[in-house]
């Protein structure tokens, strides 16, 4: 970076982690401050924080401060450098972790010789994408098997406060078949940075990992920057070496509650909660970034959206389902098969999985509906007949084997361990699926409930 030489002192108003500056008094000192140029606080004639200029008009120019403002007087001096914020981008940023602003802070080696790459770019051109087509293996059964994750794609996690989703996006990130994993943390307390870092340190996946963190207790703009920084670096990777790059980012409405703070200490008017009504294209340009190249990697988007209150309606899930190509929806600890979709799933399954494969996701699901009404009438009083027992301990096995969250098995496993529970809970014939795939797939060995029920009756 090219400090200037001139220390302009024209700082009219501190208001939050923002600073507004007289643009006509430091263009009259030859000074011209750009949209997204990076400068230098210094007071008492040391560096007090890096900030960038947000807003741009014909009379003032606001700049975020990355330390906060806390302690900043007016009389400080600003120093434009010139550029814009870049990532580090080498061989060398494998297994490090990166703050909001770029820097590394895991104690490792210096990188500021490494080259650079701006952030905050373009969407891919369309002409340069290609239709999803290549999954992503996780080996948890309710992905894989019910809502397969398909490269380049966008998808969130909806949970509420509470529930186990960093842990599941850790089991993701650990267990996905993808050739480099970049983690974006927005908001984190320190205990859940440290677990993600010792998980994928302790499951050897840390030199093929790319970490920004930002901490709950680090200033809130650099909250912002974390996924621009995150993007840039998983596209270049995708375009430049090949890579295939899953993103991982946590949590989402932290940094849609960073962009409203700043937002209204810019007194900027809200929208609908008190969110800026930029919310929807702040977030899409974000999650736009996923992508299949033509001729190269791909860069598929796995983030968490926490729902305040478990309310789908919220501003942030309610913007996000209408860019993401579906949802996890993790409930009670559960990824719930009915709230969970991924549009993309069409794409791969009887393509690049077996031919069983829609076939037995669906009437598992339907069974597994026809299981939970059977419990309500249970709970109710109603009468039970022998199939709705049947069902009654399919959807029972079917939470234990499939629904768990600590479950681990490859998707040809998962799928035979389906059709396995089919055949001990119903018999073959009363089973609606195609009969050329019970036929190739229906375990002749396992004896169902129901035909034990005839064998013990008199």
């Amino acid at each position: 970076m090219t400090e200037s030489i001139i220390a302009f002192t024209g700082i009219t108003a501190i208001v939050g982690d923002i600073v507004e500056i007289d643009v006509a008094a430091a263009r009259r000192m030859g000074l011209s401050p750009r949209n997204r140029e990076l400068a230098l606080l210094e007071q008492d004639g040391r560096a007090f924080s890096l900030a960038q200029v947000v807003r741009l008009t014909r009379d003032t120019a606001s700049l975020q401060v990355f330390a906060g403002t806390q302690g900043l007087s007016n009389r400080a001096s600003v120093r434009f450098l010139g550029e814009m914020l870049r990532a580090i981008y080498s061989d060398n940023i494998y297994g490090r972790v990166f703050n909001g602003a770029g820097r590394p802070i895991d104690g490792g080696p210096g990188l500021a010789d490494d080259p650079r790459i701006a952030i905050a770019g373009p969407t891919v051109n369309p002409m340069s994408r290609i239709l999803a087509s290549r999954m992503i293996r996780t080996d948890i059964p309710m992905i894989d098997v019910f809502n397969c994750l398909v490269e380049s794609q966008k998808i969130p996690i909806f949970s509420v406060p509470g529930e186990p989703y960093n842990a599941l996006l850790a089991r993701i990130g650990i267990q996905a078949d993808a050739d480099v994993v970049i983690f974006a943390g927005m908001g984190l307390i320190f205990d859940d940075f440290h677990t993600f870092r010792k998980t994928f340190e302790d499951a050897g996946i840390l030199a093929r990992t790319v970490m920004f963190a930002n901490l709950a207790s680090d200033p809130v703009v650099e909250r912002t920057l974390i996924p621009d920084l995150a993007l840039a670096v998983a596209e270049r990777l995708a375009v430049e070496a090949g890579k295939r790059v899953l993103v991982l980012m946590t949590d989402m409405t932290a940094f849609a509650d960073a962009l409203k703070e700043l937002g209204i200490a810019m007194e900027h008017i809200p929208s609908n909660r008190g969110y800026m009504g930029d919310l929807y294209s702040q977030l899409a340009r974000r999650y736009e970034k996923a992508c299949d190249f033509r001729g190269a990697g791909s860069v598929t988007i796995l983030s968490v959206t926490t729902m305040p209150g478990n309310d789908v309606t919220h501003p942030v899930p309610d913007n996000t389902g209408y860019i993401t190509e579906g949802q996890f929806y993790l409930h009670d600890g559960e990824l719930d098969p009915f709230g969970s979709l991924s549009r993309l799933k069409q794409h791969v399954i009887g393509k690049q999985t077996r031919e069983d494969h829609g076939a037995l996701m669906n009437t598992m699901i339907r069974y597994y509906a026809e299981g939970v009404e059977a419990e309500q009438k249970q709970a109710m009083a109603f009468e039970l007949s022998a199939h709705d027992r049947r069902l009654m301990r399919f959807a029972t096995a079917f939470r234990e084997r499939f629904m768990t969250l600590e479950v681990q098995k490859p998707l040809e496993t998962a799928l035979d361990d389906g059709w396995a529970l089919l055949a001990e809970c119903f018999d073959a014939d009363d089973v609606i699926i195609k009969q050329s795939l019970k036929d190739t797939y229906w375990p002749a060995h396992v004896a169902s409930h129901a035909q034990q029920e005839r064998a013990e009756s008199p």
